[in-house]
């Protein structure tokens, strides 16, 4: 095993060990505010689902790239890598379409009672879990359909002969046509997410700022309180917003260049999985430091686990 290696094995390898961590804990704590009392947010639905995006996106990308690292290669048969790619692209495409949930719900919800949005804001509620089902139906149907067409036009044409070394899976390189039905059923909704994520985040953060102005234009003695809740709410959305669509943006952009290039090279196809991997890595942080109590719980959970474990290694 070569030095780059092994320093990009520990890279994804400390990727994949905080990823999990930190996802599981953010679900227990979810899960046992859920058993625990009597009225749960309807947030709180929406974050259990993206904690389980984000860790089937940590499991099929960061712990395939970690073995590989490692020296293990080519570990998957080739209906293992077909299934590792579909686990790959549902976990990404759930991970974009809940933050876009989440997002398009807080707007709703934030929005005052005289704008078009107030017969939303009772409704909106009710039908968060069958939004939720209806992304993970789609990006299931989706990217089941996508590998049964290929295996269909593979049949019919033998001239899929070039194959692209991801290290722990072979990639076939598709035809024309296949890229064009995998931009139209995966890329343009994944697309229309994203601008819908960033069109109501803008929203929020202006409907937010408009109510800071109104506040303080007619209770200018006392604002100090809530406008200092107010800077907090703003801060935190644009960075779960801005971290998710800058981290979107760039593996989009090293996904394009894996996809295109017959030749792919070692460092492109590992900082592209690096990529898929920071989000699902970095949201946990980002969740856990709008909530203290959600911090002081995670930590007291990963402590009581790894602590006696190391004990009783000893």
């Amino acid at each position: 095993m070569s030095y780059r290696d092994l320093i990009v094995g520990i890279i994804f390898l400390s990727q994949t060990i905080v990823g999990i961590v930190q996802n599981f804990s953010l679900l227990y704590h979810y899960l046992f505010l859920y058993h625990t009392e009597c009225r749960v947010r309807s947030t709180h639905l929406i974050l259990r689902h993206l904690t389980i995006a984000n860790t089937l996106v940590i499991l099929s990308k960061g712990v395939p790239h970690t073995m590989a690292s490692f020296g293990s290669k080519h570990f998957f048969n080739e209906f293992g890598c077909k299934l590792l790619f579909c686990v790959q692209r549902v976990g990404r495409g759930m991970s974009i379409g809940i933050t876009c949930l989440l997002t398009v719900f807080q707007t709703i919800m934030i929005s005052p009672m005289n704008s078009c949005l107030k017969e939303f804001k009772v409704k909106a509620p009710k039908y968060i879990g069958f939004s939720i089902s209806l992304c993970w139906i789609h990006f299931m149907f989706v990217n089941l359909v996508f590998p049964l067409l290929y295996v269909f036009s593979n049949r019919s044409m033998k001239n899929f002969t070039k194959k692209g070394d991801l290290g722990y899976c072979l990639a076939v390189d598709h035809d024309t046509i296949t890229v064009s039905v995998y931009a139209v059923l995966i890329v343009f909704p994944e697309a229309s997410l994203c601008g819908l994520t960033i069109g109501a985040s803008s929203s929020m953060v202006f409907l937010l700022h408009r109510h800071r102005q109104r506040v303080q234009h007619i209770h200018s003695t006392n604002v100090a309180p809530r406008s200092s809740a107010e800077s907090r709410a703003t801060q935190s959305i644009l960075v779960l917003v801005s971290t998710f669509v800058s981290f979107y943006f760039l593996s989009s952009v090293f996904h394009v260049c894996v996809a295109l290039l017959c030749n792919r090279s070692w460092w492109l196809v590992n900082t592209a999985a690096m990529i898929s991997v920071c989000f699902p890595t970095v949201c946990p942080f980002l969740l856990m430091g709008r909530n203290s109590a959600i911090s002081r719980l995670c930590f007291a959970w990963i402590t009581n686990i790894t602590f006696p474990n190391l004990i009783r290694n000893m």
